[in-house]
């Protein structure tokens, strides 16, 4: 079996991660946010949350929304395989320690720490939702927001894993726009 080498991540992440980590620990000390963040980390596992969507819109929805929840199953089926299988295991990224207090419990995760999957998902599934309609695109980007800074707030992920899922997210969302529009 080849060995591919591993991508390193630049200093300066580390650099920028440490910044922003020292301005949002001041967040953690909310239990309220602590449960917003903590239940947005839980249900963005695995794109339960945009998969319930999708199928909640597809069951009481206009005609059209069942394409629209295969395609979102579909895409997001994919997005996962091509993130957590095939990106991630070009970079070695360690996760922020896990041995440290969680008001919550989480799933601990088994995968490199770059890119956020839960931001890759979360900015597919807003691209998604918004082709062709973009009414519910506030909502949308709210879930979206809450879901991808989750992460950072749990600490499973560094922000600059965050960014990382969201570019591959956004580029994901627009080829699967393109290749499959409604």
């Amino acid at each position: 079996m080849i060995k591919l080498p591993k991508i390193p991540i630049p200093t300066s992440f580390d650099r920028f991660d440490k910044a922003f980590e020292e301005r949002w620990s001041a967040l953690r000390k909310s239990k309220a946010l602590d449960r917003v963040f903590y239940t947005a980390s839980e249900v963005g596992d695995f794109g339960m949350i945009w998969l319930a969507v999708a199928a909640a819109q597809a069951a009481i929805g206009p005609e059209g929304k069942t394409k629209a929840a295969i395609r979102m199953a579909a895409a997001l089926g994919a997005e996962s395989v091509l993130v957590n299988g095939v990106v991630k295991s070009f970079f070695n990224r360690e996760r922020p320690g896990w041995e440290q207090d969680r008001p919550l419990h989480l799933r601990r995760p088994r995968t490199s720490s770059f890119p956020s999957g839960h931001a890759s998902s979360a900015v597919t599934a807003f691209l998604l939702f918004t082709q062709p309609d973009t009414r519910w695109a506030p909502v949308y980007a709210a879930m979206t927001t809450t879901v991808a800074l989750s992460r950072v707030h749990v600490k499973i992920h560094h922000v600059s894993d965050v960014a990382g899922g969201l570019v591959v997210g956004a580029v994901f969302g627009t080829v699967v726009r393109r290749l499959w529009p409604l």
